[in-house]
């Protein structure tokens, strides 16, 4: 009798373990913050562009700059959007920081409404242009720099704007995907976001649709890290050629833009791999029935790869507000300071210890 009322004591509190370690950390507060800071970050970056813009205007610069101010322009509208979508969930009951395991199952198998489509269909449409527009900035420097008169012949501010309207197109047609009946938007863990269904009754659309959703987005990583390794090999050799010929070296603008967009490449990389990469894990173990005992790991994993894609945004402006001449040319003059007081005192040193040695032979001499 004892014992049996002794179990019913530790049942409740197993379950009680169990529900506390199912709860999701979210916090309304993190989510807020971040907002705030990539609308803040973003709005610096394009106040930089533009005035970058208005002094380039009539150079090959002037191309770069444009495609630069979209992608900080676009990736303002995905914080924007997206979030306050995101934030007016926090305060929907069963979501945030007090939905357990069970109301995650729930949102996720349940019918999305239209906020959760619209919302996804932000997620695919701002996730995706920011990494084609990487890949067709990595492009046009790469053409820029290798065949310079062809670049000034085919790449024209009419044409730049043709294609960013061509780029926005494209991933708008993919975003809009799940209205044709390919692939679908879903509550994701735990219930403050949609994303494609990658977790719950995973069909064969499904995985159609986040398989072109990442392989669109690892091709345009993969691209753009082809066309920043030519730029800057042939920036390499322009510089060694210089060196050895006396001949004129590439212009200083260039060695910039090229800088920014390898910044630009490593932070997407970083930010959106485990997102794409998880996303592709979980909705393969989904439809292939294998999930299973491991659908709480997934879903910490995917929660983890969306923070991290939701970095990538606020991390972009800060590419073009260090990454510039300016600040360039001063953390390489204190640099350079720095060595320079460095050998000066060893210099110096040198020079004590050799006229000390130097005055022990005299005295010994005279000894």
């Amino acid at each position: 009798m004892q014992h049996n009322f002794s179990g019913m004591l530790q049942e409740p509190e197993v379950k009680a373990m169990q529900h506390n370690a199912t709860r999701s950390p979210s916090n309304p507060t993190s989510a807020g913050l971040t907002m705030t800071l990539g609308i803040l970050f973003n709005v610096v970056a394009l106040i930089i562009l533009a005035k970058a813009y208005n002094r380039f205007r009539r150079r090959s610069k002037a191309t770069f700059l444009l495609f630069a101010s979209s992608l900080v322009a676009t990736d303002l509208a995905g914080h924007v959007i997206p979030g306050a979508l995101v934030l007016s969930r926090y305060s929907s009951p069963g979501t945030g920081s007090t939905a357990d395991s069970s109301s995650s199952f729930q949102a996720e198998t349940a019918d999305p409404d239209a906020s959760c489509l619209f919302l996804g269909g932000c997620m695919v449409f701002f996730g995706l242009c920011p990494l084609f527009l990487g890949c067709a900035m990595a492009a046009e420097r790469c053409l820029g720099v290798t065949k310079p008169l062809l670049h000034a012949r085919l790449v024209t501010t009419a044409r730049t704007k043709i294609a960013l309207a061509l780029i926005w197109l494209l991933a708008l047609c993919v975003a809009l995907l799940p209205y044709f009946s390919l692939g679908a938007y879903t509550y994701q863990h735990p219930g403050t976001w949609c994303f494609i269904r990658v977790m719950e009754g995973t069909r064969l659309t499904d995985l159609a649709f986040v398989g072109l959703f990442s392989g669109l987005a690892l091709s345009s990583l993969a691209s753009a890290f082809v066309c920043n390794t030519i730029s800057g090999i042939t920036l390499v050799r322009a510089r060694l050629k210089r060196f050895c010929s006396q001949r004129r070296s590439a212009r200083s603008h260039d060695t910039e833009m090229v800088v920014q967009l390898v910044g630009i490449m490593v932070t997407s990389c970083i930010c959106w791999s485990p997102l794409l990469v998880f996303g592709l894990m979980s909705a393969t173990r989904s439809y292939s029935g294998s999930l299973g005992s491991d659908i709480d790991t997934y879903r910490r994993m995917m929660v983890t790869g969306v923070r991290m894609a939701t970095c990538n945004q606020i991390l972009d402006p800060w590419v073009y507000i260090l990454l510039r001449r300016a600040i360039l040319r001063k953390i390489y003059r204190i640099t350079k300071k720095q060595a320079s007081l460095k050998g000066s005192m060893f210099r110096s040193r040198r020079w004590d210890m050799g006229s000390f040695q130097s005055s022990d032979k005299k005295s010994v001499s005279k000894i």
